[in-house]
């Protein structure tokens, strides 16, 4: 098998985009998916994401499912911003407005929720328990070996991060953190997420390094186990709501006593298309676009312009 053709739809969650495919239909292997996410997620590439997002078949206990490749083709356990994209398409697909979606090692509630911001679609997303244990975060070691002197709590949302916070972010100390993490060390084979969180009064700010992925703008699983930390660690109530900003944007977000968390945010769609790939090769070729969707694209903008 050489091309293929794919219809999808390209989004966004906080910044954090995505081309989404309907997959419901389509069936390729694993090591092909990979491939299709290296193709349509490569930033040099005619299209470009921090992943590849599937709306795939539910089961008796979920309406619909989720696949999340990261641009490096690995597949990653949950992406709560890409979540939110493919919990819309589901529910457009479907007539829905509520469900429990199947992800690669947990399930998720998702639900429509009044808007952001003016014509901002969102979306409400409930995930966990998280877990505290080393070994579901796939620690080796205690946290003391990292090669940091900064305090971390790590977090298994189920995919796993490492959190800490910090007065001013230091971009070159978290690259040369999270490379540390991506080169799976004996500490951390699985890898890690990692995120250097500043307190803005009772805002949080939040900057990832992604597993599979690199320095990103937005990462919704890292602005959830954020949200838990702080949680846990004082910063902010266990049960408030607070604002979670990146450079993508922001979500409000809650952690519960339970280790729930909660995350409402955008789910915008910018353009339908379709795209030939070769497979063998890993190429896409430029994209033909169908529609795009300019009035969510700015109101998207408008929304991040007025925070300022």
């Amino acid at each position: 098998m050489r091309g293929m053709r794919f219809a999808f739809t390209k989004c966004h969650g906080s910044g954090n985009d995505f081309p989404l495919i309907d997959a419901r239909g389509i069936t390729l292997d694993d090591s092909d998916w990979a491939r299709v996410a290296r193709a349509l997620a490569d930033r040099d590439g005619p299209v470009g994401g921090d992943g590849l997002l599937l709306l795939v078949g539910g089961d008796g206990g979920h309406a619909f499912g989720m696949r999340m490749f990261n641009s490096d083709g690995s597949e990653a356990e949950t992406c709560l911003n890409g979540l939110r994209c493919v919990a819309r398409a589901g529910f457009e697909a479907l007539g829905l407005k509520t469900a429990r979606v199947k992800l690669k090692t947990s399930s998720a509630d998702v639900a429509r929720e009044a808007e952001l911001a003016p014509g901002v679609v969102t979306i409400r997303t409930i995930v966990g328990p998280a877990s505290l244990e080393p070994m579901d975060v796939g620690l080796i070691g205690p946290l003391s070996e990292l090669p940091s002197t900064r305090s971390f709590t790590a977090v298994a949302m189920p995919n796993p991060h490492l959190v800490t916070f910090v007065d001013t972010i230091d971009e070159a100390e978290l690259v040369a953190l999270g490379e540390y993490c991506e080169a799976g060390p004996a500490l951390i084979p699985g890898r890690a997420n990692v995120s250097f969180v500043e307190l803005r009064g009772a805002d949080l700010f939040v900057r990832t390094f992604e597993r599979g992925v690199g320095l990103t703008d937005s990462c919704g699983s890292a602005m959830a186990a954020s949200v838990l930390a702080a949680g846990l660690t004082g910063s902010v109530p266990i049960g408030a709501q607070v604002r979670v900003f990146n450079k993508g944007g922001l979500v409000r977000g809650r952690a519960d006593a339970d280790r729930m968390v909660t995350i409402s945010g955008n789910a915008t769609f910018l353009y339908d298309a379709s795209v030939e790939i070769d497979l063998p090769d890993e190429r896409a070729q430029p994209p033909e676009i169908h529609a795009r969707h300019e009035d969510e694209a700015g109101a998207w903008n408008a929304a991040v312009a007025a925070l300022g």
